[in-house]
């Protein structure tokens, strides 16, 4: 806004002043009244004002204007944060501060946005300071952001070592024995169970990916003592820990509110049931847990920090809390949003289909189980799922808290007269890879799913994907073994540098096998005439309801 916005403001101030005076005036007791009435308009009005009026300071970045003191941009960027960044950067740049319930917000677009934030030393930018309030209550003290960065990596690095390539290949057929089970048995896929091939059902993405999603990460990763409990205690349990999981817990981590309760008292039981897996299983020396060598605890239960000590039961028990609840909601996200696109999509859905046919096919017309060297070799398949995370980043916003100073690039934002933007400490900031993943001035058609655009070598999707995955690069070693950096691409559905998930590559065989698993059995219509909108109101981004697939069993099944 210019300054000219200011001559009908002040006017409507001299008028607001001149009323009320003559209101006292006629009965001074209403004071107390027009006190609680007027202030509110007068904060708002003041706020305004001095964002018009008081020259900024050049050197910091330009402040997104907002009406409301302390809750600033908080609505727009909650219902609709791509919309309200995409047309920030129209007025501002790629560069721009905006007022969160308080915080100051320094949001920086665009690939080298992302590099800015992502690949900025922890020193400087750090997520623990950013997430510690938020994650610490449900995953649990010592662990993730409850410690300094440097102990984060080395149990990123415990965690690695449970993602082998030997247990991936046991996962392929574990995770397609429970989405198969899953189908047989839930009420929601009933009419694929009565052989019927020319009836239709219907089940919301959500609700069905959410429940494949735990059952196949607890097969696997969590362990048989955690699918054994999820028909009883544990899925409460789950579910009470999972609701302190929003975004109200983000912005305000300590309301009296009947949910917060229940939060912390379930993180206190299922830390204690991990506990016990543990050491049971240390006193019975593993004897009686035989199959159980390929999950995440034997893991953990073989590694040292640094300085010779193993890691202690309730550090472990809270590192397994945190797989399960991160990888809960990425992956169940991820796979409802390709659910729906390939119901929408059924020339896409039709080519899927025809892969699996074409290289797992037998005499008999039935389709055998995949090796996990064959799966990472399905064009279609791994197109759909790269399509999928482009479009919907489960994460539209990774925020860091500034601990000193920092300058920003030139090549990102162009100095002004007074020189470079500085971003002061005590602001976070912020990139978005949702932003730069739809950017029109990068993709063709940015909203459209069509996996075919990572077919092509030479094209945007391939270039970008390269950048990210650093093929044939240079890669860095943050303290959890060597990864590509990959800060500086458009393309970061699982982050980038020394955050990049390191379940990147168990999260894309537990889709694959989910989807393909799925697409074998049944066929997929979408029941609306389009694709769900974005849910933002949520930690994970999510499609909105209605969301129902309806499907029909294949003939060959």
């Amino acid at each position: 806004m210019s300054l000219n916005n200011t001559v009908p403001v002040m006017g409507y101030v001299s008028t607001i002043y001149d009323q009320t005076q003559t209101y006292v005036a006629a009965s001074p007791g209403r004071a107390v009244l027009l006190a609680v009435v007027y202030s509110p308009i007068i904060a708002i009005l003041l706020n305004a004002l001095q964002q018009l009026i008081i020259p900024r300071n050049r050197s910091l970045p330009p402040v997104v204007f907002h009406w409301i003191p302390f809750i600033g941009s908080a609505i727009s960027y909650g219902n609709d944060p791509l919309n309200f960044f995409f047309k920030c950067r129209e007025k501002y740049g790629d560069v721009f501060t905006f007022i969160l319930f308080g915080r100051k917000v320094t949001v920086a677009l665009g690939a080298k946005g992302n590099n800015f934030v992502l690949g900025g030393k922890s020193t400087a930018f750090s997520a623990e300071d950013a997430y510690t309030h938020f994650t610490t209550p449900v995953f649990g003290k010592d662990v993730v952001y409850d410690v300094p960065n440097e102990v984060f990596m080395e149990q990123k690095k415990f965690v690695k070592v449970g993602l082998t390539m030997e247990n991936f290949r046991s996962y392929v057929g574990m995770i397609e024995d429970e989405v198969d089970e899953f189908m047989k048995t839930d009420a929601a896929f009933l009419i694929y169970q009565m052989n019927d091939i020319n009836e239709w059902g219907r089940f919301d993405a959500t609700d069905v990916m959410a429940q494949i999603t735990i059952l196949t990460a607890s097969r696997t990763l969590q362990g048989k003592e955690v699918r054994g409990n999820l028909d009883k205690s544990f899925s409460q349990l789950y579910n009470d820990l999972d609701g302190g999981f929003t975004p109200l817990n983000f912005m305000f981590p300590n309301l009296p509110l009947e949910s917060y309760r229940r939060r912390d008292e379930a993180h206190k039981k299922m830390s204690q049931f991990y506990v016990d897996i543990i050491r049971k299983r240390k006193e019975t020396g593993d004897v009686s847990y035989p199959d159980d060598e390929q999950d995440m605890i034997s893991a953990l239960r073989t590694q040292k920090y640094r300085d010779g000590r193993p890691i202690p039961d309730h550090e472990m028990a809270h590192i397994m809390i945190a797989l399960l609840m991160a990888g809960q909601h990425t992956s169940s996200a991820t796979g409802s949003w390709a659910l729906l696109h390939l119901a929408n999509s059924p020339e896409v859905q039709e080519a899927l289909y025809k892969e699996q046919v074409e290289n797992f096919a037998t005499p008999d017309g039935k389709l055998r189980s995949m090796t996990y060297e064959e799966f990472r070799k399905l064009p279609v398949l791994d197109s759909v799922i790269r399509e999928t995370l482009r479009i919907h980043p489960p994460i539209h916003s990774i925020m860091r808290k500034v601990r000193s100073d920092v300058p920003v690039p030139p090549t990102l934002a162009a100095p002004s007269k007074d020189g470079t933007y500085v971003v002061p400490k005590g602001h976070f900031v912020l990139a978005s890879a949702a932003v730069s993943q739809v950017d029109p001035l990068i993709w063709s058609n940015p909203e459209v799913f069509d996996p075919t655009r990572w077919s092509d070598p030479e094209g945007v999707a391939a270039q970008a994907f390269n950048t990210y995955a650093d093929e044939g690069g240079e890669k860095i070693d943050y303290g959890f073994g060597a990864v590509s950096k990959g800060t500086e691409s458009p393309y970061q559905p699982f982050g980038a540098g020394r955050h990049r998930c390191i379940g990147e590559q168990f999260a894309y065989l537990q889709l694959g096998v989910v989807i393909t698993t799925i697409i074998r059995r049944v066929e997929l219509r979408l029941e609306t005439d389009s694709v769900p909108e974005q849910n933002y109101h949520t930690m994970i981004t999510m499609p909105k309801k209605p969301r129902n697939i309806c499907f029909r069993r294949r003939n060959f099944d």
